[in-house]
């Protein structure tokens, strides 16, 4: 035979999907599980449609998870989480995917993982990736996970069950501070141009940037990003600079592709969403635009989302600046496929800023569930 098979489950999770894998399933070193993610997800592309497997020609479509035991006392299972480029041979482990941690809880439930009676169920995740403990809350029918709902959401049609995810004390996570460069306002030299910007390590390390000092609107689609002449090397080398100020990288060019994301952010206006909608000003409280995998992304990567609503509530910081003022707990994010509201509750005392929590919901569903061929020589 010139292919294994691996059991595996198709997942979408929030705007994203991903191949699912028990950890027992899968060799323990690294170096095979990136070969065998790259083969199942058919990457590198050069065409950027990875047809010759399972990933779908976007960041948000070329990922994968392994589920395993609790590693730490607060966890009912592990979570990791593995960025595949759809271009070239990289799997990228540094960052953590907020959509798809949304399925984790389900994922669990279904497989037998974790125990649960009908009714509200409560999994606490460790995620691997940024060290960090997620709370999923979702609603359990039959001992499975619900999936039917009323709940919508931004860039996914129809509806589902919500499930409610708690991200505890999300600074952090991979750089140890919630603020990396410990202000709440930088600013990146490039070119014989500055440009203003704040890092915040929140869930994912991200750098916003003013749309306005770019160039940009903040109302653009991502083709529109893509297509404007120069837009996307700039973000990218704002993004590299930002990556060496964060404490991810040595230097410009060995900057990690998957973090810090890059995004730009703009105050509330009208623009048409995606699926032709027109978003109304008033419907929002700050417009952003990220990129990702050196993509402009449909929607908004969750964690980065997160990022975006907790840098909201820091006095002084970019994204403060820019946004109007929300009436409630909740920030809502303006992206190119509607609206994403987040809840974040950040604290100042003595010694800076602190994030205590960030809350999100999303839905999920199992798509397929199966095995998934890779050659055998990956073996």
């Amino acid at each position: 035979m010139d292919q294994a098979f691996i059991p595996a489950v198709f997942h979408r999770g929030g705007s994203s999907k991903g191949v699912f894998f028990h950890a027992k399933d899968l060799p323990h070193d690294r170096a095979k599980q990136d070969a065998i993610f790259l083969s199942v997800l058919g990457s590198p592309d050069p065409y950027g449609r990875q047809l010759d497997g399972m990933g779908g020609g976007i960041s948000s479509l070329s990922k994968a998870v392994i589920i395993g035991p609790p590693t730490h006392p607060d966890a009912d299972v592990d979570y990791t989480f593995a960025q595949v480029a759809v271009d070239r041979p990289l799997v990228d482990w540094q960052s953590n995917c907020g959509n798809l941690s949304s399925a984790v809880g389900p994922f669990a439930v279904d497989e037998g993982l974790i125990r649960a009676s009908d009714g509200e169920t409560l999994v606490r995740i460790h995620q691997v990736n940024t060290k960090r403990i997620i709370h999923a809350r979702f609603l359990v029918r039959g001992r499975r996970a619900a999936t039917e709902g009323d709940f919508a959401m931004a860039g996914v049609s129809g509806t589902g069950a919500r499930i409610r995810l708690d991200f505890l004390v999300p600074g952090g996570g991979q750089t140890g501070s919630l603020l990396p460069t410990g202000q709440v306002l930088d600013t990146l030299e490039h070119e014989g141009r500055s440009y203003r910007a704040t890092m915040v390590d929140a869930a994912n390390a991200c750098v916003f940037l003013d749309a306005a000092e770019l160039g940009l609107t903040g109302t653009e689609s991502p083709d529109a990003i893509e297509a404007k002449p120069g837009a996307m090397a700039l973000l990218d080398a704002l993004r590299r600079l930002a990556a060496v100020r964060m404490g991810l990288s040595d230097t410009p060019e060995a900057a990690p592709l998957g973090i810090p994301k890059v995004a730009v952010v703009s105050a509330p206006a009208e623009y048409r969403a995606l699926d032709g909608s027109t978003i109304a000003a008033g419907t929002h409280e700050i417009a952003v635009r990220m990129i990702s995998m050196e993509r402009a992304h449909r929607a908004v990567p969750l964690t980065g989302g997160m990022a975006l609503g907790v840098a909201c509530r820091i006095d002084g910081s970019l994204p403060q600046m820019i946004a109007a003022t929300p009436d409630t707990d909740e920030v809502r994010l303006a992206n190119p496929s509607g609206v994403l509201s987040v809840g974040a509750e950040v604290r100042r005392d003595g010694n800076g800023w602190f994030a205590d929590s960030a809350v999100v919901f999303r839905s999920a569903r199992r798509l397929m569930q199966g095995s998934v061929a890779v050659p055998m020589r990956l073996f």
